[in-house]
C-alpha cells in the first residue's frame, strides 16, 4: 500500500510513525505547508503531486475541516484512491456524497477515528449491527467538555478556570466553540447513527446544547441532588422513527458515565441480542487517533470499505419526554425549584430545544429517570 498523507499535525505524524512500523505499508508523499525533512517521504505543497502519482493508492486525510479537504476527498475517490480520514465534520456534512461515491468507484473509504478518537467505535458497530439490530447509540464522545465538566464537579473550578485549564492541557482550542456548544459530539453521533442504523439522517433535525452557560451554581445544585452533569449524545430507534440529540444531561452519581474522568469518552450503544455494551478510552490525542487510522489503512488492504450500506434519508422526530434543569427564562409548567432554576415537568425533546432557540442565554440539562 502506498499512501498520500494530507496534513502532518498531531495525528499526521502519528499516522507517519506508526504506519512506519507496519509490513506492506509506506507513506510515500506528505502534503505539508511547513517545510519539513523525511528519510522516506517527499514532502510536497500541491495536492495535485499526490493526486496524480498513479503508484499512490490510498490517500490518508489528518487536516481537520471542511475545505480544503471535500474537494481533496472527492477528487481522490475519483481518481480511484481509497480514502481513510479522522475528519467527523467531513464525512458526516458530505455524508450523502462521499459514501455512494466510493461505492461508485470501487474503492473504499473509512473513518474509524473521527468518532471516539482511539476507540474502535465505529468499527465495532460495524461488527455488531451484521447480526442484531442497534436500538440506539450514544455516550460521552467529547473530551473537552468532560474535562471541563470533571473539574468542575470534582474540584470545584469555575467554568472559565476548568476551560483554561484544558486549553493549557491542549484539551481545547483558543476558540473552543466547537467542542463547548456541542458542534463536534452532533458530527459524531450523526455519524454513529447513520453507521448504526443504516439511514441517512437529516443533520438539521437533530438538536444541539451545549455546556457554555453552566455556572458553578448549576454543579452545586446538581451535587446537592446527587447528580453530575455531563454532555451526552442519543441516538435511539423508536416505533415510529428515531430521536437524536446531543445536550447536558444528569446522571446519577454512581452511573457509570458519571464516573468518566478527565478527557475520557465512554460510548455505548444497546443491541437487541447484546444490550448494552460499553467502549471506553481516550477520545483525543496523536497516537490513539493515529493508532485507530492505520487500523483502518489494515482493514483498507484487506478490501474493508465502509461500515453500512448507504440509507434512507430520516428525518429525526425527538419526541422523547423528560424533565429538565432550566435555569433562565422558562415559563412552563414546573416541578420544583432548585435555587435559582428550576425542573420542569417532562416536555418533548424537541421542545424544549426549541424554547433553547429563543432563550440562546439560558442553560438546559435533561434529566435522567
Amino acid at each position: 500500500m502506498k499512501i498520500g498523507l494530507l496534513g502532518f499535525g498531531v495525528v499526521g505524524r502519528g499516522v507517519y510513525e506508526i504506519a512506519a512500523s507496519q509490513k506492506n505499508m509506506q507513506v510515500t508523499k506528505v502534503l505539508c505547508l511547513e517545510n519539513i525533512s523525511l528519510p522516506d517521504a517527499e514532502p510536497v505543497k500541491d495536492f495535485a503531486e499526490i493526486l496524480n502519482d498513479p503508484e499512490i493508492d490510498t490517500v490518508v486525510e489528518a487536516m481537520g475541516g471542511l475545505h480544503p479537504s471535500h474537494e481533496f476527498a472527492v477528487a481522490a475517490l475519483k481518481a480511484g484512491k481509497n480514502y481513510v480520514t479522522s475528519n467527523k465534520a467531513l464525512v458526516c456534512t458530505y455524508y450523502e456524497e462521499l459514501v455512494p461515491l466510493a461505492e461508485e468507484m470501487g474503492v473504499k473509504l473509512r473513518c474509524t477515528a473521527a468518532v471516539g478518537g482511539g476507540i474502535g467505535w465505529l468499527s465495532e458497530l460495524e461488527r455488531s449491527r451484521r447480526a442484531q439490530t442497534i436500538n440506539q447509540v450514544g455516550g460521552i464522545m467529547n473530551g473537552t467538555c468532560n474535562y471541563i465538566l470533571d473539574h468542575m464537579t470534582r474540584f470545584g473550578m469555575g467554568y472559565d478556570q476548568a476551560l483554561k485549564q484544558a486549553q493549557s492541557l491542549g484539551y481545547a482550542e483558543a476558540n473552543p466553540a466547537t467542542d463547548v456548544e456541542g458542534i463536534d459530539t452532533w458530527h459524531k453521533v450523526i455519524l454513529s447513527a447513520n453507521v448504526a442504523f443504516g439511514i441517512t439522517l437529516d443533520k438539521e433535525s437533530v438538536p444541539v446544547a451545549g455546556i457554555a452557560g453552566i455556572q458553578a451554581q448549576d454543579v452545586a445544585n446538581f451535587a446537592a441532588h446527587g447528580l453530575v452533569c455531563k454532555l451526552m449524545s442519543a441516538a435511539k430507534r423508536t416505533e415510529t422513527g428515531f430521536d437524536v440529540y446531543v445536550q447536558p444531561q444528569l446522571v446519577p452519581q454512581g452511573d457509570p458515565e458519571a464516573a468518566v474522568p478527565l478527557n475520557y469518552n465512554l460510548i455505548t450503544f444497546l443491541g437487541q441480542t447484546s444490550d448494552r455494551m460499553s467502549f471506553y478510552g481516550q477520545g483525543a490525542g496523536r497516537y490513539p487517533t493515529a493508532y485507530n487510522v492505520v487500523e483502518d489503512l489494515i482493514d483498507v488492504a484487506a478490501g474493508k470499505g465502509f461500515y453500512a450500506p448507504y440509507g434512507p434519508k430520516v428525518t429525526a422526530l425527538n419526541s422523547e419526554t423528560m424533565a429538565y434543569y432550566v435555569r433562565g427564562g422558562w415559563d412552563g409548567e414546573t416541578r420544583e425549584h432548585w435555587g435559582d432554576a428550576v425542573v420542569t415537568m417532562p416536555v418533548s425533546v424537541a421542545r424544549m430545544h426549541a424554547w433553547r432557540k429563543d432563550h440562546p442565554d439560558a442553560f438546559i440539562a435533561g434529566l435522567s429517570e
